[in-house]
């Protein structure tokens, strides 16, 4: 699996457990705000070759260290479904003992239900970018909803755990939309709506003007019922 880094240890991005977060490179979005844009755009066959030449080996031998002092590997992006050795390399970390959170953008519904067919993740996490009508402000490029939304249903009928979550972006996104996602998604386990933060992103010249401001508690009280859990990261 071609892997352009990875961070040693978080409390964060696997809930309840002590975890270490491995980047794959390149994506087929093109989100604005996107906070990895460094990963986002690397296509070129040479590049993508060094990754996985320099940095494959050196992940497993941290975890080979790891073993019994971490719980779980999450692997993240870029997109990780673009990596056609995914299934292998999670199978490898399943060896080491090692639990399997996996992002996704849900933009490959086959190879989602490809993994869920072999269970062998154990917390799924996918990006909800936008309410459907609006679904390409947010990725940057036309989207085919129809796989979107068959991720959506596989995730919620045959994870074993899952969280759908929205980085809301002033501008990009409006208090309604939230009306309009908590129906598409009514039902699920758990939502997160998660707090923008200016910074390194995609797109330089998205600016976010001073008066714009979307009210993330608001949305959180007015959608609540259609979740098990809803909770704003920031």
């Amino acid at each position: 699996m071609h892997i352009a880094g990875f961070e040693k240890f978080t409390l964060l991005d696997y809930p309840g457990k002590m975890a270490t977060v491995v980047f794959t490179p390149g994506c087929v979005f093109r989100c604005p705000f996107c906070h990895n844009p460094e990963l986002v755009e690397v296509t070129d066959s040479i590049s993508l070759e060094l990754f996985k030449k320099n940095r494959e080996e050196e992940f497993f031998d941290f975890l080979e260290k790891r073993k019994g002092k971490l719980d779980a590997v999450c692997i993240t992006g870029g997109e990780p479904t673009l990596q056609k050795d995914l299934l292998e390399t999670i199978s490898r970390i399943r060896s080491l003992g090692f639990l399997i959170k996996l992002d996704t953008n849900g933009f490959f519904p086959d190879i989602v239900e490809k993994i869920l067919n072999e269970n062998v993740v154990d917390y799924w996490a996918m990006d909800i970018k936008h309410m459907p009508e609006k679904y390409s402000l947010a990725t940057g490029v036309s989207v085919p909803l129809d796989d979107i939304k068959r991720s959506v249903s596989l995730l919620m009928k045959r994870a074993k755990e899952y969280e759908f979550r929205t980085t809301v972006v002033p501008g990009i996104h409006e208090e309604e939309d939230f009306f309009r996602i908590a129906e598409w998604i009514d039902g699920a386990s758990a939502y997160y709506l998660q707090e923008f933060r200016q910074g390194k992103i995609l797109c330089k010249d998205l600016q976010i003007a001073a008066d714009t401001f979307v009210n993330l508690d608001r949305i959180q009280k007015n959608i609540q019922d259609h979740f098990g859990l809803i909770e704003i990261r920031r």
